[in-house]
């Protein structure tokens, strides 16, 4: 093999954040936690400073090896954890790096819960790395690498717990921080033009109303998610159907960290949910399941990613997916022939045409397509971690709120 053809190698087995320049870009301009994962001795370290050296003007490197905490199967987790933990913490809450990296095994389910709920806490995408050597699984070769000495047996012990792949909730594409403040910020100029539009004042039962003078569609729309994003794939944690298929393709391998834009064409508003119509590249479409519509409406036939979208916000007891039932709704009246009525125009950030279209359905195609960064990674947390609404155009508070 030529040296060319073995440093190519070398690049293809590092993580996208690593190798690739949008994504680079976009992690310094996100909130990302890095867990390193793997038995002792299996390369996380050296990857760890590398991603640290890579970011070191953004990032912070953690390394369980500094605080003694030894990676063994516990019959109790946490103890050993508390001045990790206690630093850890000061450091998201004194906003000291956008980049947390985390170097541990990662190999008890309880611990790594405590983590995601940390992560969700202070809007942190969480990214789950694991070294890519040929020894990495091999507990005789790591019996003679890792600095601890763990014996081969206890080694063997760990390596159950390890060699399952660690499915997410739900795959996607994750706003970067800074573009995600300001959708949010242009979210609310949305829901604010559209409440005080006079046709919209004249159909208001819909949305519950009958006195005008009474709607606040900010309220009305009480909660949006933790982290904006476009879900991909929903997993359950490996439990629902052809999500370890999924995880196992190698475009999601080779995608997941990596950066992507995502396009916004349309946003709209029912009575249960407000969203971003997101318009997949081919790229992205590679990671669009095929039956991904099919799943929430089996009678009907849409073009691949047409479900595809970003939750903005979904009224009180009604759950995100119904966001992108709600798409497929105005899709199916665009396929049946009808566009809806035009019933004036945005402007500003939200600049475009409104149509009104069937029981409270609103949207307005944009005039100009609104860009927003992201990461492709997955959602490992509990479900329905939600934030409530709150701020107007002078700026958002955000608090995390447990549904």
């Amino acid at each position: 093999m030529s040296s060319q053809a073995s440093k190519d190698q070398l690049e293809g087995q590092k993580p996208p954040l690593l190798v690739d320049d949008h994504t680079v870009v976009t992690v310094r301009e996100s909130k990302v936690l890095v867990l390193l994962r793997g038995l002792p001795g299996s390369g996380k370290s050296t990857l760890a400073k590398d991603i640290e050296l890579k970011y070191k003007e953004t990032s912070r490197l953690f390394s369980a090896d500094q605080y003694e905490i030894k990676p063994v199967i516990r019959s109790s987790s946490g103890g050993d954890y508390t001045k990790l933990d206690d630093e850890l913490t000061t450091c998201f809450e004194r906003r000291e790096a956008n980049l947390v990296i985390l170097d541990d095994t990662h190999h008890d389910h309880e611990r790594l819960d405590e983590l995601f709920d940390l992560a969700n806490k202070y809007h942190f995408t969480v990214v789950i790395l694991e070294p890519k050597t040929p020894w990495r699984l091999d507990c005789a070769q790591l019996k003679d690498r890792n600095h601890w000495k763990l014996s081969l047996e206890e080694l063997k012990n760990l390596r159950p717990s390890l060699e399952k792949d660690l499915l997410p909730l739900y795959f996607g594409w994750f706003l970067a921080k800074r573009d995600e403040d300001s959708l949010r910020k242009t979210s609310h100029e949305f829901l604010e033009q559209l409440g005080n539009l006079k046709a919209f004042k004249k159909r208001l039962q819909a949305y519950g109303y009958e006195d005008k003078h009474k709607l606040d569609l900010l309220k009305h729309f009480a909660k949006t998610p933790n982290i904006l994003h476009c879900t991909s794939k929903f997993c359950d944690y490996g439990k629902a159907a052809g999500s370890e298929e999924y995880s196992r393709q190698e475009v999601v391998k080779k995608s997941y960290s990596k950066g992507y834009t995502l396009h916004i064409t349309s946003l709209f508003a029912t009575p249960r949910t407000v969203g971003a119509r997101v318009e997949l590249t081919e790229e992205q479409l590679l990671l669009w399941p095929l039956d991904a519509e099919r799943e929430v409406m089996p009678k009907d036939t849409f073009p691949r990613g047409s479900r595809a979208h970003l939750t903005l916000g979904t009224a009180a007891e009604v759950q995100d997916v119904q966001t992108g039932i709600d798409l497929l709704e105005f899709i199916k009246i665009q396929q049946a022939g009808r566009d809806g009525e035009s019933l004036g125009e945005l402007t500003g950030s939200v600049a475009g045409k409104v149509s009104y279209f069937d029981n409270g359905m609103w949207m307005v195609n944009l005039a100009r397509k609104i860009e927003v960064k992201s990461i492709f990674s997955g959602y490992y947390g509990k479900p329905g971690v939600n934030v409530p609404l709150r701020g107007s155009k002078k700026g958002l508070l955000h608090q995390c709120h447990i549904m």
